[in-house]
């Protein structure tokens, strides 16, 4: 039963960025230690309480502040760069921390478009060639050929894996065509998930990477002691997602009593239904909606966004869901 975890690095209210990744690297461990199996660090610009902007310099800073979780990228935003930065970059890492580096990609521009042009120039709409980027930087990690002009130095044979990342059926589609191991973005964009995964899994093809369909479902988590205490931290979280609606990109702020004096009815509704995959409460409560969701969703892995505003809770939080991921995986060995 593999957990996983993403961080965005959230910038609190009245704190910074070296602050929260400090947060990070304390999580981090934190995680290491409860047996979660890899921590992943999303890319995001713009964005006022989000710190994951330079996520290959934070996937370093990670994995050299432990010493056994996998440590990836959930996701780089490949048409932001050029394939051969990133297989360089990737390459260094796994050069440092070797057989814990992955590289998940993302084809939209985490940010709104204005920041995309200014982070494309003369890339913008660099979308369209994902998949083409794809495979080019598949080729950087390859043995490179004797007479081969252009290498990735370091990356060069090393075969970093890599990871489709989506939130729709183009990326399910590619990671099934190419035999790629294919994580959805549930925890902002459920609404395609279980045709996503239907497509991945019917259409995919074995390749040197992977022999058969690997789906990982990102979801999010407030885990507390009671299920009244994580509806209050998840409030943070709901309400940075009605902010993003009013066109605010504010720090995350601390929960509140009541979210239903903090939204409007229209505003309830869009959150929600972004949210929908939003896990809160006691180990009892998680336990039972997790086990249904697992049995649904048939995910291999799943990879939980934390988003809570105070760091300790943040920590209490994995504690409480590694207790449900032994409590799942303990259901699952016992006979029928």
């Amino acid at each position: 039963m593999r957990f996983s975890i993403l961080d965005l690095a959230p910038i609190r209210q009245g704190s910074d960025a070296a602050r929260a990744y400090a947060i990070m690297a304390a999580q981090a461990q934190c995680a290491e230690g409860l047996g979660y199996h890899r921590y992943w660090l999303a890319e995001h610009h713009n964005m006022g309480g989000i710190g994951s902007t330079a996520t290959s310099v934070l996937i370093g800073h990670v994995a050299g502040e432990t010493a056994t979780i996998r440590v990836g990228s959930g996701g780089i935003m490949l048409p932001n760069h050029p394939p051969l930065v990133i297989a360089e970059q990737f390459g260094t890492l796994e050069s440092l921390y070797p057989k814990r580096i992955d590289l998940g990609l993302g084809r939209a521009p985490g940010t709104d478009q204005l920041t995309a042009r200014a982070l494309r120039r003369e890339r913008f709409g660099a979308e369209h060639d994902f998949p083409r980027d794809v495979l080019e930087l598949q080729a950087y990690f390859q043995d490179a050929a004797q007479d081969q002009p252009v290498r990735a130095i370091p990356g060069a044979g090393l075969r970093v894996p890599i990871w489709l990342l989506g939130s729709s059926l183009f990326s399910a589609k590619l990671a099934s065509h190419i035999g790629l191991p294919y994580a959805f973005a549930a925890h902002f964009a459920p609404t395609d998930l279980m045709d996503a995964l239907k497509v991945y899994r019917e259409d995919f093809q074995p390749s040197a990477q992977l022999e058969k369909p690997y789906a990982m479902v990102g979801i999010n988590v407030v885990a507390a002691d009671t299920d009244k205490e994580a509806r209050r931290l998840y409030t943070s979280m709901q309400m940075q997602s009605v902010d993003m609606v009013r066109g605010r990109r504010d720090p995350l702020a601390p929960p509140i009593d009541d979210i239903e004096t903090y939204w409007s009815a229209q505003e309830k509704a869009a959150v929600e239904h972004k949210l929908a995959c939003s896990f809160v409460g006691s180990a009892n409560t998680l336990t039972e909606s997790l086990a249904y969701f697992l049995k649904h969703t048939q995910a291999d892995e799943l990879i939980v966004n934390v988003r809570i505003h105070d760091p300790a809770a943040a920590l209490q939080c994995l504690t409480v869901l590694a207790e449900v991921r032994d409590r799942l995986a303990a259901a699952q060995t016992q006979p029928a």
